[in-house]
This record gives structure tokens, sequence and C-alpha cells, in this order.
């Protein structure tokens, strides 16, 4: 079978239309039963991603959802090396959007306050896309956070005082950021992620989950350290020669991240149609890279081998039509070597009200 047919398979199973009919038209008998067998199948896989006990989970009453959703990123990008460190972070703003939900998808798009466009020329660019199901999730991400950073916290040693940098505009760093995340509930009878993060579902009795999982991630990493060193030297009227490390003299890096993640998920129920969710993974990653690299061994080592995070926090109210709350996701990923190391930490706080639409049709009134 073709991706092309595959696919429309797949879209027949998920919106359950019967493309049999009691006339198959001119298809022979063997191909419309192997047709039908494989839409049953795939049919019932998806169903089963949703195939929770109501007692503990209230099943979605609507097939649709829209949400204005008001957001906050928050990141810092860290480099060491020898004793050196320097931390950089862009200013944090916060933006406001149009969310449209289909079941375990929502997408949409966010616009910043104090620069309403729908295109900027930043070179930032972000997309995060997140599907959750009872069983299964996944986390398609796709980051270029531009050349907007600033300097927050510098060692540099040889005596040099490092509050003097302190929010610094520096344009010559840009870190891109290209993944996927899927993860696995083995506990998705009695708990649901929904609830917490694609409000639909609603959980009724406080309830956990153990979670495992695997990834892939691209990170491409360009620092201009001539404009760096520069930077740091007209800051201090050139009275002193910066030396910066040879362990951050380098121009682009690039490497692949393979990981393989556990972690557990819990949502208390405070009241009802209140709850509070906290989950975390820890992920050991396989960090293999490419570029100017001088000093990386080559070949199979333990020194590749790094820990990254994904915490997630939701405060929910959810009445089935309504709902409204707070939610945070943060990550970290990490990258050591023998020259230096790279840290990367980045998150998203959303504050968001919605409302859900077209009744499913067994909550229909006859």
């Amino acid at each position: 079978m073709t991706k092309v047919s595959l696919l429309l398979t797949m879209l027949f199973a998920l919106t359950s239309v019967n493309v049999m009919g009691d006339n198959p038209l001119s298809l022979s008998d063997s191909t419309v039963t192997s047709d039908y067998n494989v839409i049953r199948s795939v049919r019932q896989m998806v169903r089963e991603f949703d195939n929770f006990e109501d007692e503990y989970i209230e099943p979605p009453h609507y097939e649709f959802a829209v949400e204005l959703r008001a957001n906050r990123n928050y990141e810092d990008f860290i480099l060491n090396s020898n004793g050196q460190s320097i931390k950089f972070s862009p200013d944090q703003r916060i933006k406001v959007g149009p969310y449209f939900g289909w079941r375990w998808v929502f997408l949409g798009t966010t616009f910043d306050l104090k620069n309403i466009s729908l295109f900027n020329n930043n070179g930032k660019h972000e997309i995060d896309l997140s599907i959750y199901s009872s069983q299964v999730g996944v986390d398609l991400f796709y980051r270029r956070t531009g050349s907007d950073y600033k300097l927050r916290e510098v060692r540099m040693g040889y005596g040099i005082d490092g509050d003097q940098f302190n929010d610094i505009p520096f344009d010559g760093l840009s870190v891109g950021i290209t993944g996927i995340n899927a993860y696995y509930i083995f506990n998705h009878h009695h708990f649901s992620y929904p609830a917490a993060f694609s409000p639909g579902s609603c959980q009724k009795i406080s309830c956990g989950s153990w979670l495992a999982g695997a990834g892939f991630t691209k990170n491409t990493l360009d620092l201009e350290f001539d404009k760096l060193k520069d930077l740091l030297e007209n800051r201090l009227n050139r009275e002193v020669e910066v030396k910066l490390d040879s362990g951050m003299m380098f121009d682009r890096i690039e490497y692949n991240d393979y990981s393989l993640s556990a972690g557990y998920a819990y949502t208390w129920v405070l009241t009802r149609n209140l709850i509070f969710c906290a989950s975390g993974q820890a992920a050991v990653a396989y960090k293999t890279s490419y570029g100017n690299t001088a000093g990386e061994q080559d070949g199979f080592s333990f020194s590749k081998v790094n820990l990254d995070g994904i915490g997630r926090f939701a405060f929910v109210y959810n009445n089935t039509r309504w709902y409204a709350g707070l939610n945070a996701i943060m990550r970290t990923n990490n990258y050591h070597t023998t020259r230096f190391t790279a840290n990367n930490i980045f998150g998203t706080f959303n504050a968001f009200v919605g409302y859900n639409f077209i009744k499913r049709k067994k909550y229909r009134q006859k």
C-alpha cells in the first residue's frame, strides 16, 4: 500500500466514514475485503487511543474547540569552557492569538503585543505542535531563535567583573532546534493527559501514570566569537584584553540527538471540574556532532551521552462546554564535549480560555 493510499485509509478511519457502502461498484470482492479489513484495523487502533474507563475520565462531549491563548516564552542558553561561562537570553514577551482544536490536535498562532505583524524580520520562528491522546502523545517542535539575545551572566576570570556586561544586546548567536518526541502512557485507562493539556475529557478521580518514549532532535549552533570578543573589549574600553577560551572559539556546530525517555505524571482532582497536573521525563540522549568541533572523538563514546529533561504543569477548569487554565512546558537540551558545554533551557507559559462546540452524536439530545 502506498503512502498516499495509507493516508487516505487513516483519514477514512478517523472520520468513521463507511467507504464501502452496500454496492462497491466495480471493485473486486477480494480488493474490497482487503481494504475493508485494513480500514477496520486502523479504525480500531485509533479508537483504542481514547479507550478509557468512564469512572475515572469523563469523555469529550464535543468535536471541536476554539481558544484564545496568551503565552510567554522562556529561554536561557549557557556556554561553559574551562571556568568561563556566558548566559544568553532574549527579552521575554507576551503573545496572544487564536487556536482551533479537533480531538487531539490544537493549531494556532500568536502575535507579539509590542509588534503585531504576520511576518517578523528578526529571524525568530517557532512552531510547537503537541498531540495528546489518552494512550500516546507526540511533540513536534521547530525553533529558530533569531539574533535578539542579550548577555545575562558573564564569568571571564582574569579579575574581570562580569556584572558590567549584564543586559548588553548581542546579535552574534543563533540556535536552531528541530525535533520530534513520542511517548506512551501506561495507565491510560485511568489517567488522562488530554484533560490537562488538550481540554476535552475531564479527569474525575486523582490518578497517575508512568511514561516512556523516544525522540530525535537536530540542533544547530552558530556563534560569531570575534564579535563577542570585540563586544566584551569595547565594554572594558579595551583596558583589558579579553581572552576567550578556545572552547568558545567556533563558528558553527551541528549535532543530532537520539534519546530514550521515562517519567511519571499525576493529576490531582482538587474539586469538581478543577484539576492540577504535574509530570516529568528524563531522557538519556546520545549526541553525534559534525562541523567545526576539533578535538571531538570519533565513533561511539560514553562522553557523548547526555541527560535531557522535560516537565509539564497544568491547572485547568473544565465543565465540558467551557474551559480555562494555565500550563507550562519546560525542556532542557544539553551538549557536552571535552572542549565546552552548551545548555539550552526553553519553555512556554500559557494562559487560555476556550469553548467546545458541536456535540458528539452520543451526547446529542434526541
